[in-house]
């Protein structure tokens, strides 16, 4: 019941956006703008700012990035069993490694843990986004059928503001520069970015329409994403050096679906797009079986 009662209101919000925009038909991308260049920048920066930096930032690295290269690894070896094409493989790696630890993980954390939790969460989002702004966008222009240079990747990475966001609060913080009654100010717009961000997604998820689809790949992609990887997750983190809380907290942000950011390369890049949005939709719709389970394995 404690679960249930955690994971309703998040699909709530999801349904709102849902509803709002197939009503609607709102500019989608204008809210995601408005998430990502405005709102996250100031959740990160008061992040950073207010938490103690020390050495777990290296174990967050090497979680998301043994994680993502795990996940990879595994789907290389599926891909050359079945013979699939560069541009089927690649596809497979955007609707299966990179998990949505943005407007899906990082509300769950807070509704599970509290604010506590978040410092934790916020920091895998920053370091979840580096990854796939670099690696993401490199299997998107691998498997482009336009043959686009994956260096756009670093152009992606500069374009990020949440990076600078990160780098201020960690300046101020280190530095000790006090924000008096600006705080406030940045509280009030770091409050709003996690009801934002969870309706962009469900608005994002009521653009998507499933036409056809590789369902072998689109089985793989939803198992990879939602019980393999939280099982990845779970050996990475069992003898990293870290509290029990935020071991917890990683391995249930691994059981998250498929990140909406890797539809938008997709479909940008012209990989696999029927297969990476039918990967988004139904992991995020069937993770509301699957990432009660693996709550109640963890917590």
């Amino acid at each position: 019941m404690f679960i249930l009662s955690i994971m309703l209101p998040i699909f709530f919000v999801f349904a709102v956006g849902y509803i709002g925009q197939s009503v609607l038909k709102l500019n989608t991308a204008m809210i995601s703008r408005l998430t990502i260049y405005i709102l996250v920048p100031f959740l990160v920066f008061r992040t950073f700012y207010s938490q103690t930096i020390d050495s777990s930032l290296i174990y967050f690295v090497i979680f998301i990035l043994g994680l993502c290269f795990c996940s990879i690894l595994i789907i290389t070896l599926f891909t050359k069993i079945l013979r699939y094409s560069e541009a089927e493989r690649c596809g497979l790696i955007l609707s299966s490694a990179f998990m949505n630890n943005g407007n899906y993980g990082t509300p769950l954390v807070l509704f599970l843990f509290g604010e506590e939790g978040m410092k934790v969460a916020i920091v895998l989002m920053v370091l979840q986004q580096l990854l796939m702004s670099t690696v993401g966008v490199y299997y998107a222009a691998k498997g482009s059928p336009f043959n686009v240079g994956s260096i756009d990747a670093v152009g992606q990475v500069l374009r990020m503001p949440m990076i600078y966001g990160a780098i201020l609060g960690i300046l101020f913080n280190w530095m000790h520069i006090p924000l008096g009654s600006l705080r406030h100010g940045i509280d009030f717009i770091a409050d709003a970015a996690i009801p934002v961000i969870m309706i962009a997604l469900g608005m994002q998820l009521a653009n998507m329409v499933i036409k056809k689809v590789n369902w072998t790949a689109l089985s793989f992609s939803i198992v990879m994403r939602l019980a393999l990887s939280p099982l990845l997750a779970f050996l990475l983190v069992w003898q990293l050096p870290l509290d029990d809380l935020t071991k917890q907290i990683m391995i249930i942000i691994a059981a998250t679906p498929t990140a909406a950011n890797t539809t938008m390369y997709a479909i940008q890049f012209r990989v696999q797009e029927n297969n990476v949005s039918a990967a988004t939709f139904l992991s995020t719709m069937l993770s509301l079986i699957t990432v009660p389970v693996v709550i109640f394995l963890t917590v």
